[in-house]
């Protein structure tokens, strides 16, 4: 229940950027639009093409690791959803999400999408980070893992504004009372704190780590991040009032 849901068949996972921009793309294909694992999905597929797009022109000092960090990071939101689409049970932190994901009729998609991201960031990015530190030999606070981690912040700062920039006109369509009640709760999610979150995960997490960290079942710490996590994109998914047509 705790752990993270097992591997999927190594095919099904992405090995580089531009694999899992084409998996997304693929997920986006195959999904009814409404679904909210769909929601999610495209504004995960705009930052991931937008990191892709960094690797190349010295935005980031070690592009490298980030490209390995982003990776590993996709691969833990389509484990989940693999494991979803096979019945089998998913990440605390992914389960609101999944559990609402067909319930378009009373939430927003911008809601979906901001559950995506609490799930993916607040817990999974912890885990990206650990994991690709170990496989390279590295630590988190070993420049310039962190510098290059804030500068991902730039970028998904950029995705949050041009969706919320987008759902604008649709409050526009809403009694001032429904809209306002719907931003006050979309204003309680913020991309920038979810990642600040994220790091002082990896660092907590990181002190405790004895032993590698094993996939699934990385131990007790990682399942209370997990449940904490899934508790916040609970509250994101709360209907408020129900999407216009």
């Amino acid at each position: 229940m705790g752990t993270e849901p097992a591997p999927a068949p190594i095919g099904q996972l992405p090995d580089s950027v531009n694999g899992a921009i084409q998996r997304m793309k693929q997920l986006d294909a195959e999904l009814d639009a409404r679904d909210g694992v769909a929601a999610f999905n495209r504004m995960y597929l705009r930052v991931t093409e937008l990191v892709g797009a960094k690797l190349t022109d010295g935005f980031f000092q070690d592009s490298a690791f980030i490209e390995r960090m982003d990776v590993i990071f996709a691969g833990l939101f389509l484990r989940n959803v693999d494991a979803a689409k096979a019945g089998r049970p998913v990440n605390p932190a992914w389960q609101p999400l999944i559990d609402a994901r067909h319930r378009g009729d009373a939430i927003w998609p911008i809601q979906f999408a901001f559950a995506g991201m609490t799930a993916h960031i607040g817990h999974d990015l912890a885990l990206a980070v650990i994991l690709t530190c170990e496989e390279r030999h590295t630590k988190p606070n070993t420049p310039p893992v962190h510098a290059d981690y804030q500068k991902v912040n730039q970028l998904l700062s950029q995705v949050e504004a041009e969706v919320r920039a987008a759902f604008e006109p649709e409050l526009l369509k809403l009694a001032t009372a429904d809209a306002e009640a719907l931003k006050h709760l979309l204003a309680s999610f913020s991309m920038e704190a979810a990642r600040d979150a994220a790091w002082i995960a990896v660092q907590g997490l990181w002190a405790q780590k004895k032993d590698p960290i094993a996939i699934p079942g990385f131990g007790p710490s990682c399942q209370a991040l997990a449940a904490s996590v899934g508790l916040t994109a609970l509250a994101l998914l709360a209907p408020v009032v129900p999407p216009v047509d």
